[in-house]
């Protein structure tokens, strides 16, 4: 069993959006990034898998080499498909990330797919070659679509310039044959330069038995469930594409236009409209009804609202017993205002108050000149109030 760091070269450009490799380039390359990394991780369990993206802004590295075959498979969702593939600075990203391995025993390899055009010229490419067979970096080479640009040519320079002792390898899969993952299964990309290859390739390359591409749900039941939801939302994709092309190239024999079925749930959602009006219109009677009796009840007599209020407090009797204990409770506190007032008029409280305190004379001129002040104030105080009593409230 090879001991390997592998780091996959994902491209995600905007060619990848063609549907010449069901269902489409990128979908389909997904599906043999996916079993690639089952196999490279099945066939020793110190083998490391890293992935990244050729294309968009920059060379995005998704996950660094790791033997966690879960956190490899999760990184594979939700990529953004746009711009142009940069096959340079993403074989030198990967040679920088397997450089910085953990485990130096590990054999380097690159794997790369490349779907697209690529825009640099053959001097460029083999000079990234010499460089990859210098630091005994051994690269695989998975080219899909069409040869555009000179792709092909430029592709064999970089793999003849890599290539040393059969280590390396280029498989070109043409368009409208078979799928991308199936093509790679009887390749030394993915059974391996050993004798014996990795288990997974190997099953997975004999047909697999009796296991969907060659997994054993005891040995490894993510990666199996993985591969099957994943095969699973193919097929349900390609069924519902087949049948919507049924339905309408037989509306198109029939001479029915293909949007008869939108035009019959607008129609029954016009008519859900009408049904629904009939209580609408109760509705706003009703409250226009409400808005009128408002408006009278306004402009009425206040003895009314009055009269109603006390209804309503003699119907709630908790309410009336708050009020009835809030008014107590006020009539004493103005009764003891009123006691208080009438102990501090009281002349004789004052001195024999001041008569009390220590070091006070109530004798003193200057003490007798306070207190009738004092008093002056009080009987001024008492005579405002007999002359304006105060109101009820009425």
């Amino acid at each position: 069993m090879v001991l390997e760091a592998t780091m996959i070269c994902i491209d995600n450009s905007e060619w990848m959006r063609n549907g010449d490799y069901s269902p489409s380039r990128f979908q389909a390359q997904a599906d043999a990034v996916n079993l690639l990394c089952g196999a490279k991780t099945q066939s020793n369990p110190e083998n490391t898998v890293g992935i990244l993206t050729m294309a968009g802004k920059q060379v995005r590295v998704l996950t660094t080499p790791t033997s966690d075959l879960g956190k490899i498979l999760s990184c594979m969702h939700g990529l953004e498909v746009g711009g142009e593939m940069n096959l340079s600075a993403g074989i030198q990203v990967a040679q920088l990330a397997l450089k910085h391995r953990q485990n130096k025993n590990q054999q380097q390899r690159i794997i790369v797919f490349a779907g697209s055009p690529v825009q640099y010229d053959k001097k460029m490419l083999e000079t990234i070659g010499k460089k990859l067979k210098k630091n005994n970096v051994s690269l695989d080479i998975v080219d899909f679509g069409e040869d555009e640009e000179g792709k092909l040519e430029k592709l064999d320079a970089l793999f003849a310039a890599v290539n040393s002792n059969e280590s390396s390898h280029i498989i070109h899969i043409p368009p409208g044959g078979a799928a991308i993952s199936t093509a790679l299964m009887s390749t030394p990309v993915f059974t391996g330069d050993g004798e014996g290859g990795s288990g997974f390739a190997a099953a997975a390359a004999a047909g697999g038995g009796d296991f969907d591409f060659g997994v054993d749900p005891n040995l490894d039941p993510e990666l199996a469930l993985a591969l099957r939801v994943s095969m699973e939302e193919e097929r349900a994709r390609q069924e519902a594409a087949a049948k919507r092309a049924a339905d309408e190239a037989a509306k198109q024999e029939k001479g029915e236009p293909s949007n008869s079925q939108d035009a019959i749930m607008v129609g029954k959602a016009a008519e859900a409209t009408n049904n629904a009006s009939e209580p609408m219109d109760e509705v706003n009677a009703l409250l226009q009804q409400a808005i009128a009796l408002s408006m009278e009840n306004s402009g009425s007599d206040p003895s009314v609202h009055d009269s109603e209020m006390a209804e309503a407090t003699n119907e709630d009797q908790d309410l009336a017993m708050a009020l009835q204990i809030s008014i107590q409770e006020a009539a004493k506190d103005s009764s003891s205002q009123s006691d208080m007032s009438k102990v501090l008029e009281d002349p004789s409280f004052m001195p024999s108050v001041l008569a009390s305190l220590p070091g006070v004379d109530p004798d003193d001129p200057s003490v007798k000149e306070l207190l009738a002040s004092l008093q002056g104030q009080s009987e001024q105080s008492k005579q405002k109030n007999e002359d304006n009593p105060p109101s009820d409230g009425k």
